[in-house]
């Protein structure tokens, strides 16, 4: 099917785009890579007012340090993202390029952003997910000027975001290094969005206990949640294969999950669980070198004379 009939235009700076927004109305959509908004223009699932093409916007390109963390701008695409070399991005959040590695194809990823997936805000979306897992802040851009929603607020349900009318997602800001999370999903077949998703952070002290715990699990429920009890089961704890597997059952268990045509709700549950030990070990993995030259520096003043 062809697309029903819309304005078009082609902004060159991110206070045009808001401009022509505003002006088009609440129907007005944006168009970034458009590998999740073509397809429902052309099943005519969407008929936008207009389309606001903002992909001649070059400060929206890009990634740079912002204190001690990450800032991405929106229009910065999967593969510029799993392709990133700095040796910042790669050392404190290796996590990033290893996520967007796993969204669909390379053509998809060559022209999909990580402002559009945000903005898309699928349930099981992965930069949704890691951006509710660290604490992500969304920076917009609208009529009163800019704002910052953190990522706990920005997603509102399926599909829906805090993103008022008239209002630009410009970036993404990533507050602190994350050198241990990781991330683990199941989908039907490789390059389709999972059907659940998870993901996991463990810091660990110089005696190998956990200091701190964050879990997210995505595509259960109508946004990606974070599972506090879960979290809270693991403080403290030595991270062995009994708490680990634990903590994963308490975060499945709390979980309301929807049931659809691929999967029903205890399906999606047991997957979590699963899901949800996977990326607490391989978060544990990363934990483990970091605490080695610390053991080996204590074994040596042991022994020393």
């Amino acid at each position: 099917m062809k697309p029903p009939p819309f304005a078009y235009c082609r902004p060159e700076t991110a206070e045009e785009a808001v401009h022509r927004l505003t002006r088009y109305g609440p129907d007005a959509r944006v168009l970034a890579g458009g590998q999740s908004l073509l397809p429902l223009l052309n099943r005519r699932l969407l008929r936008p007012t207009a389309l606001v093409d903002v992909g001649r916007i070059a400060a929206l390109r890009g990634t740079g340090r912002h204190g001690g963390g990450l800032h991405i701008g929106a229009l910065t695409t999967h593969a510029d993202l799993e392709r990133a070399a700095g040796p910042h991005l790669r050392a404190a959040l290796p996590v990033v390029p290893e996520t967007a590695r796993l969204i669909g194809h390379l053509p998809v990823r060559l022209r999909g952003t990580i402002g559009g997936s945000l903005a898309h805000a699928d349930p099981a979306a992965e930069w949704c997910l890691l951006a509710v897992l660290l604490d992500a802040d969304m920076h917009a851009l609208g009529p009163a000027g800019e704002r910052t929603v953190p990522a706990a607020e920005f997603f509102t349900g399926a599909h829906r975001t805090a993103l008022a009318p008239g209002e630009l997602l410009t970036g993404v800001r990533i507050p602190r290094p994350a050198p241990t999370a990781a991330v683990a999903e199941y989908g039907f077949q490789p390059g389709s969005l999972p059907l659940v998703a998870a993901a996991a952070e463990l810091v660990l002290d110089d005696d190998g206990r956990i200091t701190a715990a964050r879990i997210a699990v995505g595509g259960a429920e109508d946004r990606p949640v974070r599972s506090a009890a879960a979290e809270q089961t693991l403080l403290g704890g030595a991270p062995d294969a009994r708490l680990l597997g634990h903590a994963a059952d308490l975060a499945a268990k709390a979980l309301a999950p929807g049931a659809d045509h691929r999967a029903g709700a205890d399906y999606r549950r047991d997957l979590a669980r699963t899901l949800v030990h996977r990326a607490l070990a391989d978060s544990l993995a990363r934990c483990t070198p970091r605490l080695r030259p610390r053991s080996e520096a204590r074994l040596q003043e042991a022994s020393a004379p």
